[in-house]
């Protein structure tokens, strides 16, 4: 059986969200006790034996604040010892770049936004090498979040900014590409957090940004998209079906976060309007449809499970819903493949849309179903 790949992200195993709730609900997972490779460690003991025999696991992490020079080694060995892959690294510029970071107009950020980026292409590349998938279609992500390319005021000047973040991504995918052109570049979409306003808030833009690149820079598309994140399209309203679509029909699906805004579920609040929840993976309609869609086009790269445990969840309640969030993935693509898509494309073809809607719900109850025999 084909390995279904699953990653887990550095940024999930925090002691606790803090402001207007507990910042220490878990204080083993405090940062003076718990380092990555501890991580790793917890991960391989407490999750991976709880997952099918079919789930191969990677890890997520942020240069420079998760993963540096003096750590990278120490992390690729715990990788290996855990048989376990590096499945995404990306530049933590929102840590360090407050006035939009590679699109900044004050040169001085812009310069130190790059040279982050590149140091991340050099980490990669360098002491991290040994823990990437040898298969080369599985080479990990390299995405870049765009929580720093934000503004708070309209002016002309975001002309200006769209243009610098061009050209340093431009630069970007050129200095990989002399590194080895292996890694799959991404941008993860979003519409809010960390400013008012962003550049790049939808797939659309993602997708338009590649193309101006290759246009204007000669940046070729190969293995350059999106890193498609179900709860950024969620939070403006948009349709993360849909945007699938757009992905897998320009080739440009490199990476997925799998978390939700937990609207769509009927049981769990948050949506459209909502700040960033990071739940884990739901099941319903609409994740079995992608997961019917990526399966057809025949995806088979990291999926990661971008979430936060629950401001009022020990360490233990924590690391379950991680199990879940990837058992509810597997349990929407068992539900996908047995779903009876002929049935369901005549039905919708004759105009029953009531029968098609009763054939999905059934694939719906499948997936519970499915999630019961695989959560025990």
């Amino acid at each position: 059986m084909e390995k279904s790949l699953h990653a887990i992200c550095r940024w999930t195993f925090n002691p606790g969200k803090g402001g207007f709730v507990p910042g220490n609900m878990r204080p083993a997972w405090s940062s003076d006790k718990l380092d990555v490779v501890g991580i790793i460690k917890i991960i391989k003991e407490k999750i991976a034996p709880r997952l099918p025999e079919n789930v191969q696991l990677g890890l997520e992490l942020h240069y420079d604040t998760e993963v540096n020079e003096g750590t990278a080694a120490a992390v690729a060995d715990a990788l290996v010892d855990a048989k376990m892959y590096l499945a995404m690294i990306t530049p933590g510029a929102h840590s360090h770049f407050g006035y939009g970071g590679i699109c900044s107009l004050d040169p001085k950020e812009r310069e130190a936004a790059e040279a982050l980026g590149t140091k991340t292409v050099d980490l990669a590349y360098g002491p991290l090498k040994k823990a990437w998938h040898p298969d080369a279609d599985k080479a990990p992500s390299f995405v870049l979040w765009n929580g720093s390319y934000g503004y708070d005021m309209a002016s002309i000047a975001i002309k200006a900014m769209y243009q610098n973040l061009k050209e340093s991504i431009a630069k970007l995918c050129k200095y990989e590409a002399s590194k080895g052109n292996a890694l799959y570049i991404g941008i993860e979409p979003k519409p809010n957090e960390g400013h008012p306003a962003m550049l790049l808030p939808t797939v659309a833009s993602a997708l338009l940004l590649f193309w101006r690149l290759e246009e204007e820079f000669g940046v070729s598309r190969q293995k350059k998209g999106v890193n498609k994140e179900f709860g950024h399209s969620e939070m403006i309203g948009l349709d993360h079906v849909y945007d699938t679509v757009e992905e897998l029909d320009n080739n440009a699906m490199v990476h997925m976060h799998l978390n939700s805004q937990g609207y769509n579920d009927g049981i769990i609040l948050g949506g459209p309007g909502k700040y960033d929840i990071d739940h884990g993976t739901r099941i319903n309609g609409m994740n079995i449809a992608i997961a019917g869609l990526i399966a057809n086009a025949g995806f088979n790269r990291w999926k990661g499970h971008d979430m936060v445990p629950r401001a009022y969840d020990n360490e233990a309640q924590a690391t379950d819903r991680i199990v879940r969030s990837i058992l509810s993935w597997e349990a929407c693509a068992q539900a996908a493949q047995k779903l009876n898509k002929e049935k369901l494309m005549d039905l919708l073809i004759q105009r029953e849309t009531g029968k098609a809607e009763d054939l999905i719900r059934d694939s719906v109850g499948q997936a519970f179903q499915f999630f019961k025999e695989m959560y025990k």
